[in-house]
């Protein structure tokens, strides 16, 4: 007959060989808990109609991680392990697990663990994580083994679904902090560079401990600016540069809005630095080499002119992250982005060549001193680019301010073999041809080097303009190897509302007469619109969307209506629409419906699409 007294006892002996009981900052209770807010929550939590309160079998804490509980439901017989629907929460361990976890989860992040079976030889365990305040559980660790308190927690906190929840929250912050400094009249083109400042000023440790207790707002202002100084020239920029980014940030000594003598100025300066460092750094210190710069930078310029007038398009990270996948970047590899921006290629491409030097210190020096190569021609950005690569403490030696087309020797130098960028895109018709910097790039890789390249699909699509003559030039001296077709409203924040699609080439080897090229139709990346947002991964569903096609790239794989091999020429157009079959018999209603919406939407100058959601922020 079975037993749960031995199921309790069984997990219980878990617990003590992976040192639950052994830690005095961890707390393992039953049935019930001493700490009032998982009280109180628990209670909310019946098992039966007649509103008994709820008491899972082991509640676990740690002094270390306060906002963190793991919930443990066990059930003796291994038959009552999960239920099919997974809501029968009185007779199903996991089932049982996850009802308490929907409870704790209105303050705490949660791993729900159900546990069945009374012998050591055969049990089954299995985890769930649900974050707080949100609405579903999500299935994380490899289930069938306990593991220890700072594996689930480390675990949870670098998992997919943790990154999107709090990149959501910084989403919400971005436009938050527009808003306030909007009220402020601190102009737009000056609010990057004013936060770039100020995460600068906070790496300076003598300042991130003193600004609090600065008696006038001058005092803060003044050294802020000190700090941002110091870190500038404790920085391995060349001095050539250090003057320039200086001045850039002298406005934070001279705004009237920001040095305010008044004490609501200094209560609002002050809570400025602090929310930069609570929920920026915060942010950054969780999820090392994410281009956080570039979000803040995208939603201060959303109602100006100044990104559409530059033709500036910032890459989204999850893009950049594609682009290193696609390039092949490794711990060996030496990569050049002559268009840099913010910065998002340069920390993507960091943070994979970190992740594959496996720890070696010597190896991670020299991929920050040596193997990270920008140029960039505008000085604000330039400014937002080495204060980027500062916050990251990282790879801000070899960033170049000036004309990519002027600059000389980096090859000589540096030996780059990966190249990304995304260029500026031409203004109604005007200034320097996207397919030029692509060009410029990939005369500055070794052979055999990678080059990935996003840019408007009109230039790959040309069949009689400038850009069919640069696509005949890129073919008589490097590789097409493949173009992806990007989503439509990948850059649904900005301006310059331009489809797009990756190019991935390879440097210095003449396109051979009669190879193929690799068309991939990936315009479904998983993110949908969200109101205030922008796209966002609401559904986790990113990573096996882009492990699919970096899958089927690196294959050449030919999958009916998504990819396909064809040879072209420069006559030809580069995308996979040109050339994939549709299977006409599953277009609907819907589907003509869908496409004529957008193709109006799309079309409609001027207007907010985002104000097309209904209140619940669906997409209509």
């Amino acid at each position: 007959m079975a037993n749960e007294a031995k199921t309790m006892n069984l997990f219980r002996k878990l617990l003590r060989l992976k040192g639950f009981y052994n830690d005095d900052s961890i707390i393992v209770e039953e049935q019930s808990s001493a700490n009032k807010r998982i009280n109180s929550l628990l209670s909310k939590a019946s098992k039966s109609e007649r509103g008994n309160s709820g008491r899972p079998d082991f509640i676990i804490t740690s002094s270390k991680y306060p906002d963190f509980v793991i919930v443990v439901e066990c059930k003796a017989d291994i038959k009552n392990h999960v239920s099919s629907s997974m809501d029968s929460y009185r007779d199903y361990a996991v089932d049982g697990a996850l009802y308490y976890a929907d409870f704790l989860s209105k303050e705490f992040d949660v791993v729900a663990i159900g546990f069945s079976g009374e012998n050591e030889s055969l049990y089954s365990l299995s985890h769930y994580i649900h974050l707080s305040k949100e609405k579903d559980y999500h299935s994380l660790f490899n289930d069938g083994e306990l593991l220890n308190i700072d594996s689930y927690y480390d675990g949870l906190l670098h998992s997919d679904f943790k990154f999107n929840q709090d990149f959501n929250k910084l989403l919400d912050y971005t436009k938050e902090l527009n808003e306030i400094l909007q009220e402020k009249k601190i102009k737009e083109s000056k609010r990057g560079l004013l936060i770039s400042g100020i995460l600068i000023g906070l790496k300076n440790d003598r300042f991130k401990a003193e600004y609090k207790n600065y008696e006038t707002t001058q005092e803060i202002v003044d050294n802020l600016y000190s700090a941002i100084c110091v870190e500038l020239d404790k920085s391995d920029v060349p001095n050539r540069n250090k003057l320039s980014l200086k001045q850039g940030f002298e406005f934070i000594k001279t705004n009237l809005s920001i040095n305010n003598a008044t004490p609501e100025g200094k209560r609002f300066l002050v809570e400025l630095i602090f929310q930069s460092d609570e929920r920026i750094n915060g942010f950054m210190v969780t999820h090392k080499y994410i281009d956080t710069i570039s979000q803040f930078y995208v939603e201060f310029l959303r109602y100006a002119n100044n990104d559409k007038g530059l033709g500036i398009v910032l890459t989204p990270p999850h893009i950049t992250e594609l682009f290193v996948e696609l390039a092949g970047v490794d711990e060996n590899s030496v990569v050049l982005d002559n268009c840099a921006g913010t910065g998002g290629f340069l920390v993507s491409a960091m943070k994979k060549m970190l992740e594959k030097a496996n720890g070696d210190i010597g190896k991670e020096f020299k991929i920050k001193n040596e193997q990270l190569i920008g140029i960039e021609y505008d000085d604000d950005i330039y400014t937002l680019l080495i204060s980027n690569m500062i916050i990251h403490r990282d790879g801000r030696t070899n960033i170049t301010m000036g004309d990519c087309f002027k600059v000389n020797g980096l090859k000589d130098k540096f030996h780059p073999t990966v190249g990304l960028l995304n260029p500026p895109y031409k203004n109604k018709g005007k200034g320097t041809e996207e397919l030029d910097f692509v060009l410029n790039n990939l005369s500055m890789l070794e052979r055999g080097g990678k080059c990935v390249a996003i840019m408007p699909i009109s230039c790959v699509n040309d069949v009689t303009g400038a850009s069919y003559v640069l696509k005949g030039k890129l073919l008589e001296n490097h590789t097409l190897e493949a173009v992806l077709s990007l989503p439509e409203e990948l850059f649904v924040n900005s301006k310059v509302n331009t489809v797009t699609c990756a190019v991935v080439l390879t440097a210095g080897i003449p396109h051979p007469a009669n190879k193929k090229t690799w068309f991939g139709y990936c315009r479904d990346d998983g993110f949908v619109k969200k109101k205030n947002k922008g796209r966002i991964d609401v559904n986790h569903t990113w990573q096996s969307i882009k492990n699919k096609w970096v899958s089927a790239f690196v294959n050449k794989e030919v999958i009916p209506e998504f990819s396909i091999m064809k040879h072209v020429t420069a006559k030809d157009e580069w995308c996979a629409e040109a050339y994939l079959d549709t299977d006409y018999t599953k277009l609907n209603k819907e589907d003509f419906l869908e496409t004529a919406r957008n193709f109006f939407l799309f079309n409609m100058k001027g207007i907010d699409t985002n104000s097309q959601e209904d209140e619940n922020n669906e997409t209509l």
